[in-house]
Formats: C-alpha cells, structure tokens, sequence
C-alpha cells in the first residue's frame, strides 16, 4: 500500500456498483491521537505501523459523505462534519484537530446539487456524520433523513428541529433503489452499515465500524469511542467474512486517502486492498 495516502486525507473519489454510481465527497478530516483511540495498540501501530501516523505522529482520518446516484436520483450516506473547525485539545482523550466545511464544494465537483439529493441516511449520530444535516440555512431542503430505529431511540430526539423529516429504518429495510440497511452496533447502539448492490457486483459502506484500515489486520482493536467494545469486535469480523466476499467492496469513510477497497487473505492475514 503506497504509504503516502494512509497519512493524508480523500479527495473526491468515484466508482462504479452495477448501474448506480458512487462517489465520496470530502467535508474535511480531522486526527486522531493512537494513545488515546486505539491505546491497547499504540505501542505497536508506532512500533510497527508507523506508516499510518503523519508528521505530528496521529492518524488520519476523513469526514465527509458517500453519494449514491442511480440517474437523476441521489442518496448521501453520511452528511460530514459541517461548516465549523476545532484545534487540538491537549486534554482530550483521542481527538486532535478537526475541521468541515467541503461538503459543498465536493457535490458541486461530481455535478450534484443539494437540493437534489432525496434521502440522508445516517450510520449513526455522532456529530461528524450529521454535521450538514443541522446547518442554518439548511442544505439538504429536500431530502428525508434516514435514521436506523435504534440508533433514534438512542439519542435521536432533539438532534434536529421538529420540521426536518425523518424515516426510522430496521434492518434490511431499503432506503433507496438497491440500498438496503445492515446492523453493526457496537460503535454505537444503533450504528448501521448499507449494502449498495446492482448486478454482481455489491459495495459495503460499513461507518464507524472500522475506522481504520489497521483493524482489518487487528479486528480486536477497538477505538475507545465504541460504546460497546466487545460487541463492536463481534460484528467486525462478521462484516470483514462478508467483505472477503467475491464481488464485494468496501468502503471505509475514516480510512485516510484508502476508502474504497477489498478485503483479501494474505500470508500475513487479512488486509485491505485500495481501489
């Protein structure tokens, strides 16, 4: 894996899944400190790893959204970070500097307006997915945001004015034309990933689940922000059988300049495999 892209963040990326086209579209990124996030494996990700850390020894990670078109039709999974930036808290536990505000900027490159997209769904809650989603002046004047049911229950209430429309889902349920919902708790109590299939060919947009692409090789490593470690752990490896899949892609919206990729057996173990 070329280490220049594990230590800066995406531009906008695209591919194909079948008929439907999907991009990620950047709102920006933000650090994160291995002692704090991952502390089990801090000694060994610089001992070992050190590929993965930039200049100021964290590592990298994205905020953004991944958009699914299918024709004039546009989901976004995820809505980034939102128009604001915060420096480094010396004294928070695993976050460094973090800063949005692309989001924008990036539909416009791909060709797409806001005001087009007609379903937001969310992985989960935390305020680096939804940050556009509770912008003033709203962006997305259209669209439905998709929440999954347990996630809402959790600490949906209050995340957005009682105006915005919102659709809970379960499991399996389809929030757009070949995107279907799929249960990974653990990071949090209802974190979601989506199945994007058309064809033979599927994409597994798996959130927070992975935040890295070291856990890959490491499923064990989980990130203190995981409410549930132990069942984070449990549902990773079930999501990395299927992303060893044939026909299978995955797409990891935290993993540096790597976020579309495969999962495959090496000598060493698993690993992921940029596209």
């Amino acid at each position: 894996m070329n280490d220049i892209r594990l230590r800066r963040p995406s531009a906008v990326r695209s591919l194909s899944v079948g008929e439907l086209r999907v991009s990620y579209v950047p709102d920006g990124a933000m650090l994160l400190k291995p002692d704090g996030c991952l502390p089990a494996a801090a000694d060994r990700i610089r001992a070992v790893h050190g590929a993965y850390l930039n200049d100021t020894r964290r590592l990298v990670a994205n905020t953004g959204g991944l958009l699914v078109e299918h024709g004039a039709r546009a989901l976004l999974i995820d809505a980034g970070y939102g128009p604001h930036a915060l420096p480094e808290d010396p004294d928070h536990p695993y976050s460094g500097a973090v800063h949005g505000g692309g989001l924008p900027g990036s539909l416009a490159l791909v060709g797409r307006s806001p005001r087009t997209i007609e379903t937001v769904a969310f992985t989960h809650l935390h305020p680096d997915h939804i940050g556009w989603a509770r912008a003033e002046p709203p962006l997305f004047t259209r669209a439905t945001f998709v929440v999954p049911k347990a996630e809402w229950d959790h600490r949906g209430p209050g995340t957005w004015p009682i105006e915005a429309k919102v659709r809970l889902v379960l499991p399996g349920e389809e929030v757009f034309p070949g995107v279907h919902a799929l249960a990974l708790p653990g990071h949090t109590a209802g974190h979601t990933g989506f199945v994007i299939a058309s064809g033979p060919t599927r994409l597994l947009a798996f959130g927070d689940a992975l935040i890295t692409p070291l856990q890959v090789s490491h499923p064990d490593w989980s990130p203190v922000p995981d409410d549930d470690p132990g069942q984070s752990a449990r549902h990773r490896r079930r999501l990395l059988a299927e992303l060893e899949r044939s026909g299978t892609l995955g797409f990891g919206i935290h993993f540096a300049d790597v976020v579309f990729g495969r999962v495959r057996r090496t000598a060493q173990g698993l690993a992921w495999l940029p596209v």
